[in-house]
């Protein structure tokens, strides 16, 4: 299934916010686990991505996708977005 869920990324400017959209499979009726980062912020993830183009918000797109793989969502807090 694919979710969409909000998640914060460390800039030099601070935390900012971004959209995920991720592969998941569930583990009980409320919970699903997260198999791969598909989107973030409607980009592949990258190693220089940018929300406004702005160096300063700038972070490593790779790294934050390799930190969401494995964690559990709650489905209540994401969207479903379908198989």
């Amino acid at each position: 299934m694919k979710i969409r869920y909000q998640s914060s990324v460390k800039t030099p400017a601070g935390w900012r916010s971004v959209q995920i959209v991720a592969a998941a499979e569930m583990v009980s009726d409320a919970m699903a686990r997260v198999t791969a980062v598909l989107l973030i912020d409607g980009e592949k993830p990258a190693y220089g991505q940018s929300r406004t183009g702005a160096k300063r918000q700038q972070f490593n797109g790779l790294y934050f996708a390799g930190q969401q793989i494995g964690t559990k969502k709650r489905l209540s807090a994401c969207e479903q977005l379908g198989a």
